[in-house]
Formats: C-alpha cells, sequence, structure tokens
C-alpha cells in the first residue's frame, strides 16, 4: 500500500486535525511528521521558550502516535530540502499539510508544490488554522473587508454548522503507517537551545466560567479573566473549531475574539504590504522619533508610568500581557514615545509566547492608528486613567512594580499633555503631504 506524509506545522495534535483528517481518510498509510524548521530557529535566542514549549508538545504529539502503533518522525533542518528526501525515502505518494498564510511559510510551501509535482508527488493543504481564510468572507463586490464589525457579520451569516464540525480522525487511526522502530527526537542543545524553562505555559483548556464571564472581566489585568488559550491557537494544540463552537454557545464577546483572529490572517493574505509598513499608507510620511534610554525604559518597564510598566515586566518574565495593557502600552509607545510601532511589534515579536505575526502587526497598527479599521490618531490612550479605570486599587501594578509608590520607582519619562500635543502636530503634519 502507498505511503502518505502528513506533515506538522501549527497543528500539533492528532485529533480533530483537517489535514491528517484528509491523509488518513486518502489511500494509502499516513507516515506524520514534523520539521524544526532551522530556517526559523536560527534567529531565536537560545533560551526561547516558545520552542521549548513546541518541544513539549512534539513529545507528547509523539506519545499519542505510538500509543495507536504508529510514529512521530521528528527531523530538524530546512523543509525544503528534507521533505523531498523523506518522500525519496518511504517512496511517498503524497504530502498532506494544514496550510500556513504567512509570507515565508506561503513561499516555502509554494515552492514545495512545484518541485513535488514535478516529480508526480501530490501536496495538499487543508484548513485547520482558521474558520475561514483568505476568499471565504468577502464583500458583495468581491473585495476583501478592511473594516472589523461589516466583516464580523458577514462572518456570521456565512458561518454553519458545517464550519465548526469536528474531524474525526480517531475513526482512522488505523490508517496510520504502524511501526516498531521508535525515532528518536533531536536534542534541543543539538539545535542551539538549552532547553531551560523559565515560565509557566498556560493550560491547553480553560474553565468554562472565565469564558463565560469574560465580558466582564477581560479589561481586569489583576483577574484571572482571560482564557490564555491563544499560545494553544497560535500552535493547535486545540482546535479553533472546538474553541469557536464553545464560544459561540458561551459568550459572545469572546466569540467576537475568536472572529478578530480570522479577519487580521485574511488582512495579511490580501494586503502583505501591511506586514511591513502602514495599512493606510498615508501613515508612512510620520517622522518617527528614536531616543535609547527610553526605548531602553520601555522595555525593562522602567518609564515612571506604572501600567506601561507592569505590562512590559509580565511580558518580560512570563511571555504574556495582558490585552487590555497591551493596548496601552503599545498606544505609550507610539504616541508618547513616538517610536516607530514596527520596533514595538518587533519587541513582543520577541517575547510573547502567543505571538502570531498577523495579529502582533494588525494590534500594533491599530494602536499607532495607521492600521485598518484603527483607533483614530488623535485618539491617545492616557495610561493613569486607564489605570484608574481597569486597576484603580494597583493591584496589578503592586504585583509586577513592587517599588511603586516609593521613592525608588522611576519619574515619568515624558509628560502626558506634551506628549500628546507632539504627537498630534506631528501625525497631522505626515497627513498633510499624503
Amino acid at each position: 500500500m502507498e505511503t502518505l506524509i502528513f506533515w506538522h506545522r501549527r497543528d500539533l495534535r492528532i485529533n480533530d486535525n483537517a489535514g491528517l483528517y484528509k491523509a488518513l481518510t486518502s489511500k494509502g498509510k499516513v507516515q506524520p511528521v514534523f520539521i524544526f524548521d532551522s530556517n526559523i530557529l536560527q534567529h531565536l535566542p537560545p533560551n526561547d521558550q516558545r520552542v521549548l514549549f513546541i518541544y513539549q508538545q512534539i513529545i507528547a504529539l509523539k506519545e499519542s502516535y505510538q500509543a495507536h502503533g504508529a510514529d512521530l518522525i521528528v527531523l530538524y533542518g530546512d523543509p525544503k530540502a528534507m521533505i523531498p528526501s523523506l518522500v525519496e525515502e518511504l517512496n511517498a505518494s503524497a504530502v498532506f499539510t494544514n496550510r500556513d498564510y504567512e509570507p515565508y511559510a506561503h513561499e516555502r510551501d509554494s515552492y514545495l508544490f512545484d518541485l513535488l509535482i514535478a516529480k508526480n508527488v501530490s501536496f495538499t493543504g487543508a484548513k485547520d488554522h482558521v474558520i475561514f481564510e483568505k476568499n471565504e468572507v468577502l464583500k458583495n463586490d468581491g473585495l476583501p473587508y478592511t473594516i472589523f464589525t461589516p466583516y464580523m457579520r458577514k462572518w456570521k451569516e456565512t458561518l454553519t454548522d458545517f464550519y465548526l464540525k469536528a474531524y474525526p480522525t480517531e475513526k482512522y487511526f488505523s490508517n496510520l503507517k504502524q511501526t516498531t522502530n521508535k525515532t528518536s527526537i533531536p536534542t534541543l542543545e543539538a539545535m542551539g537551545f538549552d532547553g531551560k524553562q523559565t515560565v509557566d505555559f498556560p493550560k491547553n483548556q480553560t474553565p468554562l466560567s472565565i469564558i463565560a464571564n469574560y465580558h466582564e472581566t477581560r479589561d481586569i489585568p489583576s483577574v484571572n479573566g482571560t482564557s490564555r488559550l491563544s499560545v494553544h491557537l497560535r500552535f493547535g494544540t486545540i482546535s479553533i473549531r472546538s474553541l469557536a463552537k464553545q464560544a459561540m454557545e458561551t459568550n459572545e464577546k469572546y466569540f467576537n475574539e475568536l472572529i478578530w483572529r480570522d479577519f487580521y490572517q485574511m488582512i495579511m493574505v490580501h494586503f502583505p504590504h501591511s506586514l511591513t509598513g502602514a495599512f493606510r499608507k498615508e501613515y508612512d510620511h510620520i517622522n518617527w522619533e528614536f531616543n535609547e534610554t527610553q526605548f531602553e525604559a520601555w522595555k525593562s518597564g522602567n518609564t515612571g508610568y506604572p501600567l506601561v510598566d507592569a505590562g512590559m515586566r509580565e511580558l518580560n518574565a512570563t511571555g504574556h500581557m495582558h490585552n487590555r495593557v497591551r493596548m496601552v502600552v503599545a498606544s505609550f509607545f507610539t504616541k508618547h514615545l513616538l517610536h516607530d510601532w514596527r520596533l514595538g511589534e518587533r519587541y513582543f515579536a520577541e517575547k510573547l509566547l502567543d505571538f502570531e505575526l498577523a495579529s502582533n502587526v494588525g494590534g500594533w497598527q491599530w494602536a499607532a492608528g495607521c492600521g485598518c479599521d484603527a483607533a483614530p490618531y488623535f485618539r491617545v490612550f492616557n495610561p493613569t486613567s486607564q489605570q484608574e479605570k481597569f486597576d484603580p486599587q494597583f493591584t496589578y501594578i503592586k504585583k509586577w512594580v513592587p517599588e511603586f509608590g516609593t521613592s525608588a520607582y522611576a519619574q515619568p519619562i515624558v509628560e502626558h499633555k506634551w506628549a500628546r500635543e507632539r504627537v498630534l502636530a506631528r501625525y497631522k503634519e505626515a497627513l498633510k503631504q499624503a
């Protein structure tokens, strides 16, 4: 019987996995594979916690396959070379995977598609990372949405039970390639990582009560009011379909947040220029400042604005930052310090466990006022009033900034009223040039 390869990427689970289901229900025996991509890993620091998170999930995934008499082949290197090599070694007739919409992944998959087709080997992708992808939710004129609310309405109108239905992979595990030969996993050290865990990884399930009360607790950083499931969605250790189904039945506000995720993925595909430049190109005329001392103070959480500092210290210590605080921190960076949003986006990309390119860029451009459906440029968050509203007892702040309220705490590095007037003048000047 023919051998088929299923290539895991951002889908580190065997249940309700669209691409795996597609492979298992084709004619052949399925050999699952995961590749630690050296093109991505070589740019990461030795203690990158995301690599350790993935590594732990791969160990669990391998054990899941072994429980069904199969094995997950785990490799390290360049997939452009390793997939064709594996096809040859296994004499495989097809490669299945789940689609990834980021530019690097798209280029890599296009290259492999052309290469394998020339060798009479099919390369088939499936939709697993989102509910609706690319062109599935468009305006009536066939153009992509650029404003979230009408997109959300159309998204909900388009949704039927079909799109949330689980893929019953477990019915077809007998079609996995059986083996008693258990292959090894490349060590973290061999890939250039130290393997020391310095943060707590969120669990891949959350109490239903958190989702049920999400609309009331989501903006309060001192309470456990968000699901913390974003890292699991990022690496596919949970199914977006099962979570969306649960959210739809439990809490509309949380459900809408999942739709934002699809929205930003769609924007990335249709407007790739927005990954490196302003979505609204007139904002590329902004004359940004750069002050190394202020940049370092922001990164380390020593700006003299306690809510900003608490958020940055939480990020540096845990790889996580509360959603409300992310908005305040990004607004402060772009509008109080007048620093280029791309610098802040890059720092978040280095630190966030749940970093996802489309959502990170989308969030930063929203805060800077230059994105699709962004906060208007003249909306400048006041970090003090945000603190008074969302952390009035300083509970969150005192957790992360223990010296707050003492003479040891930093003085504000910029004055709010002056910074607000400066950014409004600078933005107006830029928009005149457009």
